[in-house]
């Protein structure tokens, strides 16, 4: 599952119920139904930890990296991933979800452990990394052992 690629040089917007700003350790935490937009992503989150560089550009902190946790969806045009945890590598352009992961594209559906978003690409994997427990495509919890499930949809041929 892919699509093109992700403008990763945009602006970053963000908004949140409160930021609790770090400078000594060049970091931000913001909580409270957390987005934070970038191009056409869209990332939501219970909580975020964002690290900066220290470098001010026109008048705002260069970000790095986010740590996301608490119901992190990420959204893009025809697409929708889910999972516990999520880190977004602004240098790397990866964003890599953790635990309990669901992608979706179009009317496919994919569960498993890790995810792995490769922005520049648009190349989507998903492996069944740490996967004790996961979601079937009809939501229903199934033992998976390590393994990706899913299901793809077939074109109607009429």
């Amino acid at each position: 599952m892919g699509q093109s690629g992700h403008n990763s040089n945009a602006p970053i917007d963000f908004d949140a119920q409160s930021i609790e700003l770090q400078d000594r350790a060049n970091r931000a935490i913001l909580s409270g139904g957390v987005t934070i937009k970038q191009a056409n992503m869209t990332l939501t989150a219970a909580r975020v930890t964002v690290s900066y560089t220290g470098q001010v550009i026109d008048g705002s902190p260069s970000v790095s990296r986010f740590d996301a946790s608490g119901g992190v969806t990420v959204t893009r045009p025809d697409q929708s991933a889910r999972a516990q945890y999520g880190v977004y590598d602004i240098n790397r352009r990866v964003i890599t979800m953790l635990g309990n992961v669901t992608l979706t594209q179009g009317g496919n559906t994919v569960s498993g452990g890790r995810l792995t978003l490769d922005l520049d690409s648009g190349r989507a994997s998903i492996d069944g990394s740490g996967v004790g427990t996961t979601r079937a495509p009809d939501g229903t919890v199934v033992k998976s052992g390590g393994r990706v499930t899913g299901r793809f949809t077939v074109p109607d041929r009429n």
